[in-house]
């Protein structure tokens, strides 16, 4: 019998804690590289919410509103000058609330996706949007939702 491990749903927020706890400790130095320069503790929010994103598709039961509250986090401490960053975490949390089944939560942050968006030219960012337009598909009596699911076409098609 071998030994048993535990699921990401573990391995995530112990991995997140221990992660927490290094970045608290951290010091700069001139030995680090250059690209470490911008991981704080907002960022450290953002990589988390998205692994927790990443569990809630498959479970979102146990992980959307977790993975929603930590990319507010990461949201609220960066900013919209983040560009690319904010932008990521803005379709992240409109997929979280379409998870949870707030459908109408989920058009409102769809379009402030969009809007982000808009203000940068980040293929990854055109990729996330192709993947959230789904969750505005099949709810054609809501006119929240079909107007974010034609922004999402609008900004994917220009």
């Amino acid at each position: 019998m071998g030994v048993r491990r535990a699921g990401p749903h573990r391995r995530i927020p112990a991995a997140t804690a221990k992660a927490a706890e290094a970045l608290a400790d951290a010091t700069p130095n001139e030995e680090e590289p250059y690209w470490i320069a911008y991981f704080d503790e907002a960022e450290l929010a953002g990589v988390t919410g998205g692994r927790l994103l990443d569990l809630a598709r498959q479970d979102p039961r146990h992980h959307a509103e977790r993975a929603a509250d930590e990319i507010r986090t990461a949201l609220f401490s960066r900013g919209s000058e983040a560009g690319r960053s904010h932008a990521l975490d803005r379709i992240g949390l409109a997929e979280c609330r379409f998870l949870i089944g707030d459908v109408g939560g989920g058009a409102e942050e769809t379009h402030r996706a969009v809007s982000a968006a808009r203000l940068t030219q980040s293929g990854r960012v055109r990729a996330q949007l192709g993947q959230l337009y789904p969750y505005t598909a099949g709810h054609q009596a809501s006119r929240s939702v079909r107007e974010a699911r034609d922004s999402i076409r609008d900004l994917l098609s220009s």
